[in-house]
């Protein structure tokens, strides 16, 4: 897997930055080409020359020059670097890295390249116990996360404060299997493929203020559109209401209502090999809507609203599915399986995502994911909780059976 595959570390000011040493020497003799950049503070922890020696190659700390009037060979090279990179991995993450990557801050060369790169980005955070569980840090990495990056997770022990818990730099192993499962989706597999992806919940229509829907984030469907982009496909999101930004490289039409979802798929279908439904569209909708806030009324009435079925996107996409490829997804609470083999024939899609939203770590806005898949001929596959991009690369391997 890492055979001549071309790594970018980036290595930031943190008591375990003399870790990244041991990183470069074994992506080396596993055969990759790696090459490093450091920020200033790292360079506290650990000598650029040691990362050099290492890896062979020149190591760069600052865009610039050490004079104006010395000539130079830097030029563009955070964008040059950002091209040629299959993976990037940023260890350790210090809690100033991880912030100026959320905002997009380009200060120095490492946060400058990041901007540029087009490849998986994997961050490997690691500090001190409150400065990882600070409010802030945890919604950086969040932040991150929406956009795609892989969040190696720290491990828990004894920290260099002499303080216990969440922190420490996980051990190497663990690391390059990270790494190996994210170069797994840069493969273009899905060049010159065409994939359609539903996302986000449905808002039906009360009245003006108010509406039935769902707790969806929209971050599945998301970052299995991202996925498939990395992997060279042709994406088309459809979108319920999300905050997520848009993947790079996908083409996003947003819609509100179960109605409008239906009407954007039947425009859109056709032209797509491979189709997606990871969208939690409503199963009603209210049977008329008003035009004006319904008011309360001083004798505590509490108004009716008949329900009806919405159109199911789901069945029209199996009965007019041809030669596509069409994989769905079912929600429960109890019976999965079963549940989802009758939606599987009945439907009949070519597979079906199972989760249940009640497991820890499996619900609705999370950033991880504990499936299953089960396809047409009965066969399920299991998968541990991992990041929902890495369960969304699990969900594409289908489209090459």
């Amino acid at each position: 897997m890492l055979k001549n595959k071309k790594i970018l570390l980036g290595v930031t000011g943190g008591i375990a930055a003399y870790k990244a040493a041991y990183i470069v020497r074994e992506l080396k003799r596993l055969g990759a080409d790696v090459r490093v950049i450091m920020t200033h503070s790292a360079t506290q922890f650990i000598t650029p020359l040691t990362l050099s020696t290492l890896s062979q190659h020149e190591v760069i700390v600052s865009l610039w020059p050490k004079s104006t009037h010395e000539s130079t060979d830097l030029g563009v090279k955070h964008v040059d670097l950002g091209l040629w990179a299959d993976l990037t991995l940023i260890l350790p993450a210090s809690a100033n890295t991880i912030a100026k990557l959320a905002t997009g801050i380009a200060d120095n060369a490492l946060t400058s390249t990041a901007l540029s790169i087009r490849c998986p980005l994997l961050i490997a955070p690691a500090m001190d116990l409150d400065m990882y569980r600070h409010p802030a840090t945890q919604n950086n990495i969040g932040v991150l996360q929406d956009r795609g990056c892989i969040i190696i997770e720290p491990e828990t022990g004894e920290l260099a404060s002499g303080l216990s818990g969440p922190g420490r730099l996980p051990e190497l192993q663990p690391i390059l299997e990270k790494i190996e499962s994210a170069l797994a989706g840069t493969q273009k597999d899905l060049s010159g493929v065409q994939v359609l992806v539903t996302a986000g919940p449905t808002y039906e229509k009360i009245d003006p203020v108010r509406f039935i829907g769902n707790r969806s984030s929209g971050k599945m469907g998301y970052a299995i559109a991202k996925a498939a982009v990395q992997r060279g496909a042709d994406v088309t999101l459809i979108s319920g209401p999300s905050s997520l930004e848009t993947p790079q490289g996908v083409q996003r039409i947003d819609v509100e209502s179960a109605a409008e979802m239906f009407g954007a798929v039947q425009r859109e279908y056709e032209r797509h090999q491979f189709i997606i439904m990871a969208a939690a569209v409503a199963d009603f909708r209210p049977a008329s809507s008003e035009k004006q806030k319904i008011k309360k009324t001083n004798d505590r009435d509490v108004p009716e609203i008949k329900l009806e079925q919405t159109d199911d996107i789901l069945k029209f996409i199996g009965d007019h599915k041809d030669e596509r490829t069409v994989i769905g997804f079912a929600l429960e609470t109890e019976n999965e399986l079963a549940h989802a083999r009758e939606k599987l024939e009945k439907k009949k899609l070519d597979y079906i995502v199972i989760n249940n939203p009640t497991r820890e770590g499996s619900g609705f806005g999370s950033d991880t994911n504990e499936i299953q898949i089960l396809d047409k001929n009965g066969k399920v596959k299991e998968y541990p909780l991992m990041s929902k991009f890495e369960a969304a690369h699990k969900i594409l391997d289908c489209i090459n059976g």
